[in-house]
């Protein structure tokens, strides 16, 4: 597929994966990207990010990704613009670590993973990215329908393309069990969105980037990283960001390609 005059949208482009993500689709040539994030220095990222590219393509959408409204109002308004949606990578994510039992050490009572903490990372990680996948996909068989189209044929060329960001945490991650629960989530969401939206033409797929350098994985402390990440990854080192662009652009673009993709620098948890 190529990806040339198409139109994108990807959540969390204000930093990390995302941000990466929007500036490898630049020399690609898609048409314009909606750069969402929840940070209202995404307007500084989309300039920057035209200024490289020597065009405006990114197109900056600040705003909550868990607000439908919000969502419906980025798709009308890209759409509007430079027509159809018909690549989307909801990359914006959180994290809220903690063991899922822990012993206080005073009272001898057990503390369990707060509720309310992990229907945020829920929202966020999990049924955020699917509805704006959603988005896109109604919108392209709406669209169809109203031309009279009904299932895609082989003969069409691909009417879309999705990446969902998933996590090696997906495997399971000490401390992680709101944030590992909505990344294995993302793996049946892709597999089950697959077999469905490949009636309109459009596929589903699920990147597991190892431990990157974003600032997600920096919040984590350099010690940290150190003692904990470094000597498991068989590279030696942090997964750039525009490594895992560079793999998410081919998962967009490569039609053959479905199901999942692990780029994991080597990573395994330590036993």
């Amino acid at each position: 597929m190529d990806l040339s005059k198409r139109v994108a949208v990807i959540t969390g482009g204000g930093s990390g994966i995302g941000r990466a993500v929007a500036a490898a689709m630049a020399p690609r040539g898609v048409a314009a990207v909606a750069l969402v994030d929840v940070s209202e220095a995404i307007e500084h990222v989309a300039e920057k990010l035209n200024a490289e590219a020597g065009r405006t393509f990114a197109i900056p959408f600040q705003g909550d990704t868990t607000d439908e409204r919000f969502r419906a109002s980025v798709f009308d308004a890209i759409s509007g613009k430079f027509g159809r949606v018909s690549l989307c990578v909801p990359a914006a994510g959180i994290t809220r670590d903690d063991l899922a039992v822990r012993i206080d050490k005073m009272t001898g009572k057990a503390r369990i993973y707060p509720l309310e903490e992990f229907k945020l990372v829920v929202d966020v990680n999990l049924i955020a990215p699917v509805y704006w996948a959603l988005e896109m996909i109604g919108r392209i068989a709406e669209d169809r329908s109203a031309k009279g189209l009904k299932r895609w044929a082989p003969d069409e060329r691909v009417q879309g393309s999705v990446v969902f960001i998933g996590s090696i945490s997906s495997q399971g991650n000490r401390g992680q069990i709101s944030y590992a629960s909505t990344k294995a989530g993302l793996e049946g969401a892709a597999a089950t969105i697959m077999k469905e939206a490949m009636y309109y033409g459009v596929r589903c797929s699920v990147i597991h980037p190892g431990f990157t350098d974003t600032p997600m994985v920096r919040a984590m402390g350099v010690d940290y990283v150190a003692r904990n990440i470094l000597p498991y990854t068989q590279l030696g080192r942090l997964i750039a960001p525009d490594e895992i662009a560079d793999a998410i652009c081919f998962m967009l673009a490569n039609s053959a390609v479905s199901g999942e993709l692990w780029v994991d620098a080597g990573w395994h948890a330590p036993a």
